[in-house]
């Protein structure tokens, strides 16, 4: 699996995947009561079969480990992976590196699977071993330390963790895909928008509309405030609404504004002329913003930007969730892929919650900062789909996708 894997991959592409792909398929294997052991320690180790590359900044970043020691892959001279492993003997190998690590004494405890008889594993230098599964009930809550570093942008096709039965049957279905992908493209850019529910329906799609929509204003227009889950949210906020509304966007391809069923407004990201341009949409009628700024398919919501605080005192928070079956976007690859990776899901089901329009005293017409607001129509977007809020954003998700590898695994 290494060899099919890592054969002709550069090195800077796997450095990636490792850090954009692979943390979340491995935090969900994380036990808690195995983390409440290993981070009790001082000095954490992480030894693993696999090779070190995938698994380094995962451990270091997520577990906090000190050292990672594994298996080396093999690279040629121009800087690609050969899928060999230098070892022949792995497990060998990691012990010498372990206990080269700690000279002069051994360690205290060890974690992992127990060693069959054929092979010998690091376990065998410790003084005390755990093996898997873990149970610990330690009284000391002091043990209670923090948790790993949550996973938070995740820039995978992949939904699911393609385990080989999950594998096979994206495979199989990967050409019904297809052809479904392309039937939901044309019906969303063909169809009048109060159609396309109806049409969406029949081929799997399914859209839950929770709270009471806002009504136009008579004197300027609402801004709708939303997190950000996927390309489509502004089409599906609209049908929502029961009328179009002009969407901000910075990074779509320009074949979208004649394909999009919603009106395009696009921003320059200099602060004075994008908050001139708003307000003179918003003069016109109501307008949709998504202050993250880029995609969170985690359950997290994303710093807000505080300029739309400043635009108006017509804020709608409005709480939207997306739930596929094995597909996602991907930060890594051209944005028109990520439409039609999404419609090539067996099943779509779309979240929108509208909420009350902030009363006065919440925004900044009562003297409020606007990052107060910012952060308060966060925290309750948040509290609505039971997400957590975090400091990270756009910036952050750049830089760990800033590489533009062609694997998202």
């Amino acid at each position: 699996m290494i060899f099919v894997a890592t054969t002709g991959v550069r090195e800077s592409e796997m450095e990636l995947v490792a850090r954009s792909v692979l943390p979340k398929f491995y935090m969900d294997d994380i036990s808690m009561d195995t983390w409440r052991v290993f981070s009790s320690c001082k000095k954490r180790v992480v030894a693993t079969r696999m090779p070190r590359v995938m698994v380094e900044s995962f451990a270091k970043e997520h577990l906090r480990a000190d050292e990672v020691i594994g298996s080396e892959l093999i690279v040629n001279g121009f800087c690609f992976f050969t899928g060999l492993i230098r070892e022949t003997n792995i497990d060998q190998s990691v012990m010498n590196h372990v206990a080269n690590l700690f000279v002069d004494q051994r360690y205290q405890l060890g974690l992992g699977r127990p060693a069959s008889e054929a092979s010998t594993t690091f376990l065998s230098l410790c003084e005390d071993h755990i093996h898997e599964p873990v149970h610990w009930n330690h009284p000391d809550n002091q043990l209670e330390l923090q948790p790993p570093k949550p996973v938070i942008f995740h820039a995978a096709r992949f939904h699911k963790r393609p385990t080989p039965a999950t594998a096979l049957l994206i495979f199989l279905w990967f050409p019904f895909g297809i052809v479904l992908s392309a039937i939901r493209i044309l019906v969303v850019f063909i169809l009048p928008m109060m159609a396309i529910p109806y049409v969406i329906g029949i081929s799997g799609g399914r859209v839950i509309v929770k709270g009471k929509p806002p009504t136009a204003g008579d004197s300027g227009g609402l801004l709708l405030v939303c997190n950000h889950r996927t390309m489509i949210d502004p089409v599906v906020i609209s049908y929502a609404l029961g009328r179009s509304m002009a969407v901000i966007t910075s990074n779509l391809p320009r074949i979208f504004d004649t394909l999009s069923p919603v009106p395009i407004v696009r921003i320059t990201r200099i602060r004075d002329l994008d908050a001139a341009k708003m307000k003179q949409v918003l003069s016109k009628g109501d307008l949709l913003l998504c202050p993250e700024g880029t995609t969170c398919y985690q359950p997290f919501v994303l710093r807000f930007s505080a300029l739309f605080a400043e635009l108006t005192h017509k804020i709608v928070p409005v709480a939207i969730n997306c739930r596929v079956g094995f597909f996602q976007t991907s930060a890594r690859s051209w944005v028109g892929l990520d439409l039609i990776f999404l419609f090539m899901n067996p099943t779509i089901v779309y979240e929108v919650t509208f909420l009350n329009q902030l009363p006065l005293e919440a925004t900044c017409s009562s003297g409020r900062s606007p990052y107060d607001v910012a952060n308060h129509v966060q925290r309750i977007l948040a509290a609505k789909l039971g997400f957590q809020c975090t400091n990270s954003g756009r910036s952050d998700k750049h830089k760990i996708t800033k590489m533009g590898a062609r694997y998202a695994a």
